[in-house]
């Protein structure tokens, strides 16, 4: 009988990833899962959150933010989720695009950017926005009109909020904070931030576009414009943020109870 079990749970494994074949290729020629990759960086919030610095948990913080933010295991949580989710049309015309010899040259770039944080990039950002505006190009309103076909300053304020919020209740329940939160004030008192937040994000979108998209022409750049216009698109970059972020909240979370157990300076 074991051996009956063994045998078809064998036989099912490679049927199984078939099925996931079309999403994990959807991850890897749209850059999604070198972005979730990335949200290893993110981690370095979490402590500022609470009034901490991540440099006074030395090696522990980093060891936990590697375990928490494991690679393999957020892909592992987006394929599921996009396995449910994405319609058979949109991963298909989503992957169309990404995969053309321009798609696969604009993933090659914001796969790059994802390694990097604003700082790193903002200098020459904004030399490079500068001589756009100066040769008048239409790129910095291309990248505009693409920000908001993705919805991405709305979308991006409301689940940086969103983890917020989670973090900081898990913290305060798991006693890493003596701070005790009422949920609905805390959301209350976070909002009155948004709109800085919105105008400090709308002020370097075009600095950061600038220098990831340096090496495109601006037909290129139209073309991915309206690209990002069609509704398949729209539809799936709806999706990826909100699982991009679903999954941080949950692992900003899972680091709130694991901080718990750590002590500044600590070395694990």
């Amino acid at each position: 009988m074991l051996l009956a079990i063994a045998l078809s749970f064998w036989a099912v494994m490679p049927a199984k990833a078939a099925e996931h074949a079309p999403i994990t290729e959807f991850m890897a020629v749209t850059g999604f899962d070198v972005a979730l990759e990335s949200m290893r960086l993110s981690a370095r919030d979490a402590p500022t959150m609470l009034g901490l610095d991540a440099d006074d948990f030395g090696l522990s913080w980093s060891r936990l933010a590697d375990r928490v933010f494991e690679p393999e295991a957020l892909k592992s949580d987006a394929l599921d989720i996009l396995d449910k989710a994405l319609t058979e049309d949109v991963l298909a015309h989503a992957t169309g695009f990404y995969g053309s010899k321009l798609g696969q040259k604009l993933v090659a770039a914001e796969n790059e950017s994802h390694t990097l944080d604003f700082e790193d990039r903002e200098a020459e950002g904004m030399r490079l926005a500068q001589a756009l505006t100066a040769r008048g190009s239409p790129q910095p309103q291309y990248f505009l009109d693409m920000a908001q076909s993705i919805g991405y300053v709305g979308a991006t304020i409301k689940a940086y909020r969103e983890v917020q919020v989670r973090f900081l209740m898990a913290a305060s329940l798991a006693g890493l904070i003596d701070r005790r939160f009422d949920e609905v004030d805390l959301r209350a008192m976070l909002a009155q931030q948004d709109d800085e937040m919105r105008q400090a994000m709308s002020d370097k979108l075009i600095v950061a576009n600038a220098f990831t998209y340096r090496d495109f022409t601006d037909r290129e750049m139209e073309i991915y414009r309206d690209a990002l216009a069609m509704p398949q698109m729209m539809e799936v970059y709806e999706l990826m943020n909100a699982i991009h972020f679903t999954i941080m909240a949950d692992r900003f979370e899972r680091m709130a109870v694991e901080m718990v157990k750590l002590t500044p300076t600590q070395e694990l």
